[in-house]
């Protein structure tokens, strides 16, 4: 039987012609009624999605760190723990570190702005007078730009206005210094509920598919977990290993506040690719204040230790965590650091190792069983 489609605003129900044939009508009012209550109903769901995306970044860094932590509390189980002993256990080490850092760190933060608020002035004909600044005036155009550029913003920070909307700006850094750490604590609780927690969400996410593919899921998911968790270790010891040796380096060289330009040091070593160049550049700058020779020991000693990163002891720790093309790597995280900024950067390479994992393990055996 032949079938006709025909538009009208009338009805939307078929009717027969005199030659038996059937019609059917369209309601467009109707269709495009139903198609406007789908896109407002899309833009309230992205709205949604944007006021709850501090939520959504916290809830992903907990899942993050909690995979990370994982492999330890499995360690520990495996030699007779209990799963909320071995838990308990990490999470009070992982916390006492930090508390450590924070109670070593703090104060010496205090002490160095403290110092800086009291000799700015002298810092300033330090650094005005200094024998780099002289070779850089030589070779300016003016043969005083840079002098010059020193005094105007001492004069700038030194000025009664300026230094009220200096201190507004000082006082919304506080508030966003409050806010994060309020979303640390909530990071920190999201935290210890998914560590304990993981293999029950791992049973409930393998029940959201056909019990015939199970297993196999259950062996992919497992595969993932324990690839972020190996990557975050991994990223962690690098960090820590340039934290340390920073320490020693700068404490010898006799750079200011060694212990903090370290802790700057593994702060920026968690970064993947960029990190520690820029850390190495920040504690590099700081060096100068000091004296451009020991600014300069500084970025020689980052640069060959930043080669030996490269080629040595990042392949060695990275190639038992996660294995990625070295490509991949890098648009993962150029990606990563673009879409979501730093926890985006943080989490891109562990997302490529997962779709890697998932083609080799579900993608290609398919496409090979096809042929």
């Amino acid at each position: 039987m032949q079938i006709r489609s025909k538009r009208s605003t009338t009805t939307s129900s078929p009717t027969t012609t005199v030659d038996g044939s059937r019609e059917i009508r369209v309601r467009a009012f109707r269709v495009g009624f139903i198609g406007a209550i789908g896109v407002l109903f899309a833009l309230v769901l992205g709205g949604v999605v944007g006021q709850l995306s501090s939520l959504l970044v916290y809830v992903g860094m907990a899942l993050f760190v909690a995979l990370g932590l994982d492999p330890a509390v499995s360690w520990l189980q495996r030699r007779g723990l209990k799963r909320w002993g071995a838990l308990v256990i990490v999470v009070a080490a992982v916390l006492g570190i930090v508390g450590a850092l924070a109670a070593t760190i703090v104060p010496i933060i205090v002490e160095q702005a403290t110092n800086i608020s009291q000799d700015f002035p002298t810092i300033v004909w330090n650094v005005q007078h200094s024998d780099f600044v002289a070779w850089l005036n030589s070779i300016s155009p003016s043969k005083n730009a840079v002098s010059d550029a020193i005094k105007a913003a001492s004069d700038w920070i030194t000025t009664p206005q300026n230094l009220t909307n200096l201190g507004g700006g000082i006082v919304s850094a506080g508030v966003k210094i409050a806010g994060g750490l309020t979303g640390f604590t909530i990071v920190i609780i999201l935290t210890l509920y998914f560590t304990a927690s993981l293999d029950s969400m791992k049973r409930y996410a393998a029940r959201m598919v056909p019990a015939r593919l199970r297993p196999g899921f259950r062996d992919v998911s497992d595969e993932i977990t324990q690839a972020v968790g190996r990557y975050v270790i991994g990223q962690a010891a690098l960090g820590a290993l340039n934290g340390i040796l920073s320490l020693v380096f700068l404490s010898i060289l006799g750079a200011p506040a060694p212990i903090l330009l370290a802790f700057v040091a593994f702060l920026f070593s968690l970064l993947p690719l960029v990190g520690t160049l820029s850390g190495s550049i920040i504690i590099s700058l700081v060096c100068l204040a000091t004296s451009p020779q020991t600014a300069l020991i500084a970025g020689i000693y980052y640069l060959v230790y930043m080669q030996v990163e490269a080629y040595i002891i990042n392949p060695r720790i990275m190639a038992k965590a996660v294995a990625v093309p070295g490509a991949l790597v890098v648009i993962a995280a150029v990606a990563g650091g673009t879409l979501g900024g730093i926890p985006g950067a943080l989490v891109a390479i562990p997302v490529a190792a997962s779709i890697v994992i998932v083609l080799e393990r579900i993608v290609f055996p398919r496409q090979d069983a096809a042929i």
